[in-house]
């Protein structure tokens, strides 16, 4: 860096770059389970070796030119040596304020050869440049000694020097931002409008007992209007806000509202905003049972969240600088770095670095503290971040810590997220669980899609289950796909494994999925047959294997009887019902099953084995042979009621007999075989013969019951005197009463009904009458259109003034009257000759127009 001659003798000790020297250890508990919040670097490039013999006494950060640091050996000039107690930097880092403990004052320009120098009779404590230094109407800057001196450069290139304060002891601590300047001496803090000359407020030193020189007041800005102060251990922050042109009349146009103030533990040494958070350096005293006065213990650096009537502690860290012990509240200084959230906690013999944690220090604490999970949730949510770290190293050192703590499932579970398609590592990992005798945990989270291990990972592990676990063996046959392994070599693995043990179940079922896997669906079949098993059919369908099953249809009818059917008759253009009834020939009972779901299905299809299936009916259905003969209509009848009169099934008989004609006979197996007369007056109501009345009545005059049952139920269809005259006289009859009574009121009911009857007639034919007459008083529109029905001329005449004769119908057919024929029989009375040629009913005339 190039300084201005007029420095040329002066000696810079260090310029710190933005580089940062090694790992600075925190002075806490190494099992705190709370992460801090700030990580710490010494400076590097020779800070520590020139502090090992000299002493820094001031700093300044920015972001061209980090650190400038100055030690009480550094000096003006060779012959003598003299502390620098200040740097002060603009924003743009282009232009130095220096003072220093002689008096002398120096500005200058970092790439220029402008620049300032004063003496002064007294030392200058503090230096502080306007912020837009660089800019030609902001050349200002104030010193502040005894008093506080603002120097302003006029038009004429010459500074101007005014008096902002004096009178109240050193000043000891000076903060410029935008127009406002903020200063503390003995006091208390001033804030100063440099826009409006105008002093805006005096903050007082709350603890007046302590000393400013050995405790001084720290201040700094966290934006353009908000000031922080701290002194002792109170702070209090300050908010310049606008006062209402209504209340300023001799008062200053802002004020100040302090919104927060507390008191911390500790001397506060330095303060630097973070968000809305606030860096706290603390001088720290502890009392000692071994000492008689306090002892000087490590400085803490501190984020605490201000609250309007206190604080609340976020992240405290106890830092091991050198020479702790020797120093004092003053000897601390807390310097940052806004662009970069840097922050530099400066004593005598140490400069350190704090810095806000980043992810990747994040990532550290959470491995160091062994919450991988949290790890490495937090480096895949950041992977575009993180710089030190790679999500998939985090994820192997999970899984190497499952590993260790014996958690071999969730070990394996992570697998398949942190190995992803990375194959070397995947078998890697399965050769590490084959080790460890834990294959079966890593199994079922392969590779198993377009990304594949090679085809002996696979089988290494089918075997291992397969020596230990039948099940499993099973279920990942199930699960992977078929193309992942050597078929065939685990095919013959488990055939040696069903020589020693040929009637396992799951083996068999395993082995009949490796064959259709093959496309050896005969086999598999074969097995599935064997075992009676329920995917037999699903097997079938799927792959077609209807002409494979053409022999076996009886086991599979064994198996399950109406999924077979089914299957057999949702593929009748497959196999027919021919090639199906002549495999059932000899299982007439299966046979029966398939020929009755089938007839139930469509009553035509089968109607070649209509009379076949009588027996069937017969043999091992009965109850459904009956409704079997009434849907059928190709069922030999003669043939039926042969076989149903050599099993003497009389309803079967009756049914048939009636069908043939011969209901009398059918009437009298009722009443013989039967003695049913409620089926036999029920059977003659269906045939509603006479004949089959007669037949029946004089069957039941000589049995008393018979009798009762006639006289209950025939009253709708046979008059009952012709049964009562019929009963011999002195007969008994079992409840005879109750069947006259019931008879008189059937009786009564008819004639009620018929009377009920007869007035909805009668009133029906008024109200029909009375719509008819309405409708026929209705007139008739007659125009140019309508013709005469006999000459077929328009039915008006061209001429209106003319008189003429009109007759129109209630059919609505019209005529001139002159076309008209003469009176029928009846005199004045004419009809529509139309509608009486066709016979519907003569039309009498309703209307007769003339004119």
């Amino acid at each position: 860096m190039l300084l201005p001659p007029s420095l040329s003798r002066n000696i810079v000790k260090a310029i710190v770059e933005s580089n940062l020297g090694s790992l600075y250890f925190l002075h806490q508990e190494e099992d705190s389970e709370e992460e801090p919040k700030l990580k710490y670097e010494r400076l590097s490039n020779g800070v520590t070796e020139i502090l090992q013999k000299d002493a820094a006494s001031c700093m300044t950060v920015h972001d061209k030119v980090e650190v400038i640091i100055f030690h009480p050996q550094g000096h003006f000039s060779s012959e003598s040596s003299v502390k620098i107690n200040q740097i002060s930097l603009d924003e743009s880092g282009e232009h130095v304020g220096i003072c220093s403990e002689d008096g002398k004052v120096q500005v200058f320009g970092l790439y220029t050869r402008e620049g300032f120098h004063e003496n002064f009779d007294c030392p200058i404590k503090v230096v502080a440049l306007h912020p837009q230094f660089t800019r030609s109407n902001y050349k200002q800057f104030v010193t502040g000694g005894n008093k506080l001196l603002l120097y302003e450069r006029n038009w004429l290139n010459r500074w101007k020097t005014s008096v902002l304060h004096e009178g109240e002891g050193s000043i000891t601590n000076i903060q410029w931002r935008a127009n406002l300047i903020a200063w503390a001496n003995n006091v208390g803090v001033k804030i100063y409008d440099i826009s409006t000359k105008q002093r805006i407020t005096n903050v007082l030193r709350d603890n007046v007992s302590l000393r400013p020189d050995m405790y001084p007041c720290s201040l700094c800005w966290k934006d353009n209007t908000t000031l922080i102060v701290g002194w002792g251990t109170s702070i209090k922050i300050c908010v310049v806000k606008e006062r209402n042109p209504t209340e300023m009349r001799d008062l200053p146009s802002r004020y100040v509202e302090i919104v927060s103030a507390f008191e911390t533990e500790f001397f506060i040494s330095g303060l630097a905003p973070l968000a809305d958070q606030l860096v706290t350096l603390y001088f720290v005293k502890e009392n000692s049972d071994h000492m008689d006065e306090d002892f000087r213990a490590r400085p803490r650096l501190d984020i605490i969240q201000p609250l309007p009537e206190g604080c609340e502690e976020i992240s405290s860290d106890a830092l091991t600088v050198r020479n702790f012990q020797d120093n004092e509240c003053r000897d601390y200084r807390l310097e940052h770095s806004e662009g970069e959230s840097l922050f530099y906690i400066i004593s005598p013999k140490d400069i350190v670095v704090a810095k806000e944690r980043d992810q990747d220090d994040h990532i550290d604490w959470l491995l160091e503290k062994k919450k991988y999970e949290e790890a490495l949730m937090a480096a895949e949510i950041s992977f575009k971040n993180i710089k030190r770290h790679d999500v998939q190293k985090i994820g192997m050192a999970y899984i190497n810590h499952l590993v260790e703590k014996g958690d071999y499932d969730n070990a394996a579970r992570k697998c398949q997220k942190v190995l992803g398609k990375n194959m070397e590592l995947w078998e890697n990992e399965v050769y590490r669980f084959k080790t460890i005798g834990q294959l079966k945990a890593i199994s079922q989270y392969l590779p198993r899609g377009d990304l594949r291990l090679r085809p002996a990972i696979y089988e290494m592990i089918l075997h291992e289950f397969l020596k230990t676990d039948y099940e499993g063996f099973a279920t990942l046959i199930r699960e992977w796909p078929g193309e992942l392994y050597n078929n065939m070599a685990i095919v013959q693995a488990v055939t040696d494994h069903l020589k020693r043990d040929p009637t396992n179940r799951t083996l068999l079922t395993t082995l009949a999925e490796l064959y259709t896997y093959d496309q050896r669906y005969d086999r598999a079949l074969e097995i599935y047959l064997r075992l009676r098993h329920k995917d037999v059919y699903q097997l079938i369908h799927k792959h077609n294997l209807f002409s494979s099953i053409e022999d076996k249809i009886v086991l599979l009818m064994d198996f399950d009887k109406e999924k077979a059917v089914d299957m057999l008759l949702d593929n009748e253009d497959k196999l027919s019902t021919d090639r199906v009834v002549e495999e059932l020939a000899d299982r007439p009972e299966l046979l029966h099953v398939y020929l009755h779901k089938l007839f139930k299905r469509d009553h035509h299809k089968g109607q070649k084995y209509h009379e076949r299936q009588i027996v069937l009916y017969a043999e091992y259905d009965r109850p459904n042979l009956l409704p079997f003969l009434r849907d059928s209509t190709h069922c030999p009848l003669e043939k039926a009621l042969e076989v149903c009169q050599q099993r003497n099934f009389v309803e079967e008989t009756v049914f048939l007999l009636s069908r043939m004609g011969n209901c009398r006979r059918a009437l009298q197996m009722i009443m013989e075989e039967l003695e049913d007369v409620d089926k036999a007056i029920e059977f003659a109501k269906e045939q509603d013969d006479a004949e089959l009345w007669e037949d029946l009545i004089s069957y039941s005059i000589d049995k008393p019951p018979f009798i009762t049952g006639l006289l209950n139920n025939i009253g709708t269809h046979v008059d009952p005197i012709l049964l009562i005259h019929r009963i011999k006289e002195g007969m008994e009859i079992p409840n005879l009463r109750d069947s006259l009574v019931k008879i008189l009121q059937d009786y009564n009911l008819q004639i009620l009904l018929r009377e009920g009857c007869k007035k909805i007639l009668v009133a029906d034919s008024l109200s029909l009458l009375q719509k008819m007459h309405r409708t026929q008083m209705k007139g008739v529109r007659v125009d140019e259109e309508n013709i005469c029905e006999s000459c077929h001329a328009t039915i008006l005449p061209s001429d209106m003034a003319k008189p003429f004769s009109v007759v129109v119908f209630h059919c609505r057919h019209m005529f001139h009257k002159e076309c008209l024929p003469s009176s029928g029989t009846i005199p004045g009375v004419q009809f529509c000759n139309i509608c009486s040629a066709k016979r519907r009913g003569p039309g009498s005339g309703i209307l007769e127009m003339k004119k």
